[in-house]
């Protein structure tokens, strides 16, 4: 079957790529893949559940990594629909601050990167950026649980995501600053973004209620492309469904 390729934008390309199988979830952080009718331990850094990718048999995508005493590849995309979704969080935050430093994301125009794991209360936060000026904290959070042609967040209870939702909320309220919650959609063919209230309820209404009091919610949309082992920003805006 052909798949059609969406118009978007190259971000930058794996190195060095295999196609390999699931075997199994060992842990958070190891899945046995297979490559060439081999198992090997493989590192995964998405600490989601991800139970609808990580199934045994899918097609994923892996790359050698140098920590051979302990993983030999590191597993960075899940087969999609011809495509793959890009579940190492570590390559979608590249893939944005590459987008960002591009321009290729209109509503963050003349902004810039500060500090990495900025201090915000209680937690860190993943950037201080400065837009025109003002001083703007953004957490990214990874969306690769699908249901349709919406990617969810969270797929999974999550108190480290009520925290920051909240640290942000508080924030914009309280100083007047200004937060901002970015959903990285890292699958092909989503068209929104939705949180997953029934994953998490409490999460669903702390993300209600952040944005009443003015934290701004976007969301970008990329996926994999295993024809040429580039990441693609397919939609740097992508419609946000709240409700």
């Amino acid at each position: 079957m052909n798949v059609e390729e969406p118009t978007n934008i190259k971000v930058f390309r794996i190195e060095n790529p295999q196609e390999c199988r699931i075997i199994e979830r060992l842990n958070r952080f190891v899945v046995t893949v297979e490559i060439k009718g081999n198992y090997h331990p493989a590192y995964i850094n998405n600490t989601g559940r991800l139970y609808e990718l990580l199934v045994k048999g899918r097609k994923a995508f892996c790359f050698k990594t140098q920590n051979t005493d302990k993983t030999d590849f590191r597993l960075f995309a899940i087969e999609e629909s011809g495509f793959g979704a890009l579940i190492d969080t570590q390559l979608q935050m590249k893939a944005f601050e590459e987008s960002l430093e591009a321009n290729h994301i209109p509503w963050l125009a003349g902004c810039r990167i500060l500090k990495r794991n900025a201090k915000l209360s209680a937690s860190l936060i993943d950037y201080l950026m400065e837009c025109h000026g003002r001083a703007v904290y953004l957490e990214v959070k990874s969306a690769v649980l699908r249901e349709g042609e919406y990617a969810m967040y969270p797929d999974c209870p999550s108190d480290r995501g009520r925290r920051h939702v909240k640290e942000l909320s508080g924030y914009v309220k309280e100083s007047g600053g200004e937060g901002i919650l970015l959903f990285i959609a890292a699958l092909p063919h989503v068209k929104a973004f939705k949180p997953n209230k029934h994953a998490d309820p409490k999460l669903y209404e702390a993300l209600k209620e952040a944005y009443s009091s003015g934290v701004e919610i976007r969301a970008i949309g990329l996926y994999y492309n295993p024809k040429d082992a580039f990441v693609y920003l397919f939609n740097p805006d992508l419609e946000i469904k709240l409700s």
